[in-house]
């Protein structure tokens, strides 16, 4: 400001040409393109290295989930076989149970039989002595 209370400005004059100004406006924008340019490839390349990784990561889930169905598979296949066997066992204990109660009853029957067998030998015995001692007085006659 000056002494009287009044501010003056002096003019300023530029002596750029329009060309250089320019041209330096354009170097400063490729130098920004080209900073871009480097950080948009690194980027670019922790991208690819990022996808490259997940999809290894990916391979491995896949193949570790297929083999986690494989094996449930073969697992599930294994309870049809044991339940079919299971199934076969129980009824081949209902058989042999059966067979058992047959087995007890013949042995019963045949201890029935057996206190009718003695009296019935008894009888044969006793019908052949009296036969043969009616036929031996015959014999001597």
């Amino acid at each position: 400001m000056s002494p009287e209370g009044t501010s003056i400005q002096t003019p300023i004059t530029v002596t750029y040409s329009l060309g250089e100004v320019l041209k330096e406006i354009n170097s400063k924008l490729d130098k920004m393109d080209e900073k871009f340019e480097a950080k948009f490839e690194k980027s670019e390349a922790k991208f690819e290295k990022f996808e490259a990784k997940f999809e290894k990561s990916e391979a491995k889930f896949e193949a570790k989930f297929d083999s986690i169905q494989k094996d449930i598979t073969e697992i599930k296949m294994g309870q049809i076989r044991l339940e079919e066997e299971v199934k076969t066992i129980k009824e081949d204990v209902t058989e042999m149970k059966s067979i058992q109660r047959n087995l007890v009853n013949d042995v019963a029957d045949l201890k029935g039989a057996k206190s009718l067998i003695t009296p019935l030998i008894v009888s044969v015995v006793t019908a052949f002595l009296t036969l043969l001692f009616r036929l031996v007085p015959n014999f001597s006659q």
